[in-house]
């Protein structure tokens, strides 16, 4: 028998014998959404049609209309071929010029696969809503290929789930209503190369009451005071807010838990009728009444279950949940050291193998594993945010999840945590500020701390009281895709700005903390991430990020192990180790992954050192230790790290470690110590008293005031390079000529780990684009984004450049980047700087080779990532405020010179360390002269601890070696009396300064 006939037979066999698949006679009839014939095209937005998509070039599946003699539907089959290492997939996106299709009469959607029998899932996905399908509401669930030849996949509409952990717009309203349906998407496996055909999507089914009818609670925790009572209100809500067609009624009773009947409560039952014609929205109240008696107490639960018919049930039986009470670590007035040893003394095992886990926010859902698992931590990885991303959705969401918490025994409050790393930056409205390389530009220790203060303010005032910032590497190789997230090259310098760790959580003795514009810092990545070498790193493609460093004892100590020493000091409250390996020589251990080495977490940062805070892994960063995961467990936790970041795999984590501890293999003093730790910074937060949002700041986020501190750092980090002939400041009367890509690009402007992780070019925040600033300040101003405007009649130009959004390896050079300016960028230079006098800023987080072009540019300017405030820049370019940047990192002549760093024995870089023009100063005269007596005078302020005058001395000495030609003789001792400079040594600085002039 012909393989189609043996189809149509199976097919009719299984119509027959399977009640998944027959039809009721009411049923309508399957409506087709796609019967691959051709008669849909690959297409994409706004036409109707169907994409590929992938994380990378590679990832996309490969797709075509093939024939097939056994496609259960025509004549073809959509067929495809995949090999994907991060995720791929197809989707079919009705036309955006074209109303939504109404899937609300059916009961679910169902398609014909060709089965492989790799037991692989496969996500199926639909877009409910919104403008059109690449803004709408995604729902997801999977179906699992665990058979041979083709099946009828059939997906009851009651499957999906609202997506968590991805949403590519703000909220619309988070019911699957299917009166606007935009189309569908299939994510298909990884790891392996693979094959699919899919034939026949059709809608299947009549809809019932259960799918456009749910029955919610307005929460799914209800602490209540022990003898108080909880009201639990049950609601009833239609799709499209229509009126019930039939009864819905809900039974409920007390049963379960923890706590006693009789004893801890009344036992409490009845039912609830919401008759035919009720109105959406409607609700009813159970009261659950609680008996007090004289006794302390764990918090203790009394789940209220409900029995639904009519409509479909809350996704989860609801808590009332009497709260702990009489116990000593619920005192305040206990000292921190004394409520901790009382609660770690009543915590099993396993709850504190929970406290030491954290996990990411889109992989619990809901929140039901925080007190399943008693998880002590959650976390937004880069652009992992609630829908809508406003301020109010996250302090709603992390109060949802600390409701969570407190169904647990000893209602330990969660520390939630968020990489705030250039402001709170993950959150559109927020002010960004710029990245702390133009931080280190400014020089300005006490604009750093206005800078975390700020930080602290908008980040807690959301919610959340952690923040993984700052990061206290040591730039020494320009290519490494982190380079702007480092405050400059030599470690005096960013030992300078970690004032930015007072402005983040104020006094050192964590006093504080409490205090709603105050967060725990992080001092990240411990230790040598800036130091890898270029071609070290094994991860993925990645150049240099994630690599080895490879250190004498002496360079790892003054370079990259300073700038703790100094932040452990400030009283930091968090410390995570780096991705990085270290390979110390001549200690005999080789390259060893950070995550790894006891020495430097327990000996160095926690022993000598001090460190009295906690650990925190990066983000799965223990799997990067060689062994399988029990192993490396075992590893990390007994090398120091007490909390882990285990985003998707917290419950393997959390698991293994109580399964390491009960074999011995972790102690129960590293286990005790650790969670000591955690719980110490979460009762200095004041959590254990306020665990929910305080939001009484919430409307400074992105106030004027917060915002000019954002532009005067980036007005101080603008470092003027070159300046021939006064071209800058520009004038206001002036007629300015404006180019470059990044003149007009907020996106560009704010870099990397802007709302999302890698960050993106465009509108993606507000704020203010140079270019917008610029009109503010001059009479006129034309923009051409590539110069094909006529450039005549022009006083001056401005040509803005750079690069565009990066993060970590991702941006590694070699990794598809490199430090040359775009095509369009160098035509855009050299198109207007022929045509007359011009002024090139350069926005990047690392230098860009500019030396083949520095002839014909009359100013340079080396304009960092300056964040939202745009008109910072301006300020500088219109004379409002002086340039006095420096340049935190040398400024090469070639990439074949990197690494390139002061203190080399052999420097000559285009701009050194430190270099930086000054406008509106007047540049003391005399030359060797001035210089000699700036010498003897600075000396006698480093005697007698003058710093500001110190530091004033030196400054007027760097003005007047600045007017000497560039050369290598002047370049060395130039850079190093920048570092004389910054560790106090203000005689030898001004005597390196001499040095300078004198160069040949």
């Amino acid at each position: 028998m012909p393989r189609t006939a043996l189809l149509v037979s199976a097919a009719l066999l299984t119509a027959l014998l399977s009640p998944t698949v027959s039809r009721a006679a009411a049923d309508p009839a399957p409506t087709p959404v796609d019967r691959f014939e051709g008669e849909v095209p690959f297409a994409a937005q706004p036409a109707d049609g169907i994409f590929t998509w992938g994380s990378d070039n590679d990832d996309p599946p490969q797709l075509s209309f093939a024939d097939r003699a056994d496609a259960p539907e025509g004549a073809k089959v959509l067929s495809g071929t995949y090999d994907i290492s991060g995720y791929g997939g197809f989707t079919h996106d009705f036309a955006a010029t074209e109303p939504a299709h109404d899937w609300s009469a059916h009961k679910g959607i169902r398609f014909w696969w060709d089965g492989q029998n790799n037991a692989k899932k496969i996500a199926f996905e639909l877009k409910d809503g919104g403008a059109h399908g690449e803004a709408s509401e995604l729902w997801t669930t999977s179906f699992t290929d665990d058979f041979s030849g083709w099946r009828q996949i059939e997906i009851p509409f009651t499957d999906f789930a609202y997506r968590t952990d991805y949403q590519p717009v703000g909220g619309i309203d988070h019911v699957l209503g299917l009166t606007e349906t935009w189309g569908y998407a299939v994510t298909l496996p990884v790891g392996a190369p693979g094959q699919f055909a899919m034939d026949g999507v059709e809608l299947y089914g009549k809809a019932d009451q259960s799918r456009r009818v749910n029955v919610l609670t307005d929460a799914a925790v209800y602490p209540v005071k022990e003898g108080a009572t909880a009201a639990v209100a049950v609601t009833v809500a239609t799709t499209g807010s229509a009126p019930l067609d039939e009864p819905v009624t809900v039974t409920y009773e007390t049963t379960g838990g923890t706590a006693e009947p009789g004893k801890d409560y009344p036992p409490v039952s009845g039912t609830l009728t919401f008759p035919a014609g009720t109105t959406s929205g409607a609700t009813r109240t159970v009261e659950v009444p609680t008996l007090k008696d004289k006794s302390a107490e764990a918090a203790e639960t009394i789940p209220l279950k409900l029995a639904v018919t009519g409509a479909k049930a809350p996704a989860e039986t609801p808590q009332i949940v009497v709260d702990a009470h009489g116990l000593p670590y619920l005192d305040a007035k206990l000292s921190v050291k004394k409520r901790v040893a009382d609660l770690l003394s009543r915590m099993s095992l396993a709850e504190k193998a929970g406290q030491m886990t954290q996990a990411e926010r889109g992989a619990v859902g809901a929140g039901g594993d925080i007190a399943t698992y008693a998880l002590g931590s959650l976390l937004s990885g880069g652009g992992s945010t609630p829908t809508p991303n406003t301020p109010e959705a996250w302090a709603k969401m992390i109060d949802s999840f600390q409701l969570r918490a407190q169904a647990t025994r000893f209602q330990i409050p969660l520390i939630y945590g968020v990489d705030a790393v250039h402001g709170h930056n993950n959150l559109v409205g927020a002010t960004v500020m710029p990245h702390n390389i133009g931080l280190g530009a400014t020089r300005d220790p006490q604009l750093a701390q206005r800078t975390g203060a700020v930080t602290a303010a908008e980040v807690r005032a959301t919610g959340i009281p952690w923040d993984f910032a700052p990061c206290l590497c040591v730039t020494r190789d320009e290519r490494w895709g982190r380079s702007y997230e480092s405050f400059g090259e030599d470690p005096a310098l960013v030992e300078s700005m970690e004032t930015i760790i007072q402005g983040l959580q104020g006094a050192a003795n964590g006093k504080d903390l409490k205090d709603d514009d105050k967060v725990l810092a992080t001092a990240k990545h411990f230790v040598g991430d800036g130091g890898t070498a270029y071609g070290s790193s094994t991860t993925g493609t990645y150049t240099i990020d994630q690599g080895v460093t490879t250190v004498t004892r002496q360079q790892l100590e003054a370079v990259h192990l300073a700038p703790y020493e100094t932040a452990v000091d400030r009283g930091v409250g968090t410390v995570m180790p780096s991705y990085s390996s270290l390979d110390v020589i001549g200690d005999g251990q080789g390259p060893v992954k950070m995550h790894a080495r006891a020495d430097m977490i327990n000996g160095v940062l926690k022993g000598r050192m001090g460190f009295d805070g906690f650990v925190i892994s990066d983000w799965d960063g223990i799997n990067q230790i060689p062994g399988d995961y029990p192993s490396d467990i075992r590893t990390s936790v007994n090398a120091g790290v007490d909390m882990v970041m285990a985003p998707y795999a917290y419950k393997d984590f959390r698991t293994g470690l109580v399964a390491e501890a009960e074999a011995g293999r972790v102690s129960e003093a590293r286990i005790n110590d650790a969670v000591s730790r955690i719980l110490t910074q979460k009762f200095k937060l004041g959590l254990f008293e306020k665990p929910y949002a305080d939001t009484s700041g919430a409307a400074r986020i992105g106030s004027a005031e917060h915002r000019a501190v954002a532009r005067q750092a980036a007005a101080e980090s603008q470092v003027l390079l070159k300046n021939a002939g006064g071209v800058l400041p520009l004038k206001k009367s002036q007629k300015v000529y404006v180019a470059g890509s990044n003149a007009d690009d907020i996106g560009n402007q704010t870099g990397g780990w802007t709302v999302t992780w890698q960050g993106a070019s465009g509108d993606i925040v507000p704020g203010t684009t140079i270019l917008e600033a610029m009109r503010q300040d001059a009479s006129q101003v034309t923009y051409s984004k590539d110069a094909s405007a006529p450039t005549t009649g022009y006083d001056v130009g401005v040509v803005v450049v750079g690069e565009t959004p990066y993060a970590e390896g991702v941006g590694d050079v070699g990794n598809g980047n490199d430090l040359e300016l775009s095509a369009a960028d160098k035509a855009a230079v050299d198109t207007v700087c022929a045509a007359m006098k011009c002024a090139v800023l350069i926005v990047s987080g690392r230098p860009q080779l500019i030396g083949d072009r520095l002839g014909e540019i009359d100013s340079l300017v080396a304009s960092w990532l300056p964040g939202t405030e745009g008109a910072g820049v301006a300020d500088v370019l219109y004379g409002k405020r002086p340039f006095t940047g420096q340049l935190p990192v040398t400024w090469p002549k070639s990439e074949a010179q990197l690494p390139i760093n002061v203190g080399d024995p052999t420097y000559d870089p285009q701009f050194p360390y430190g270099w930086g023009l000054a406008t509106l100063t007047k540049v003391p005269e005399g030359g060797a002269t001035t210089l000699k007596a700036l010498a003897v005078a600075a000396a006698v302020a480093e005697r007698t601890g003058a710093d500001e005058t110190g530091r004033a001395l030196v400054t007027k000495a760097r003005l007047i070696v600045q007017q000497r030609p560039m050369a290598a003789a002047l370049a060395k001792p130039f850079a190093e009396a920048d570092h004389l400079l910054l560790t106090g040594r203000y005689g030898k600085a001004v005597e390196s300064l001499l040095a300078a002039y004198r160069a040949d």
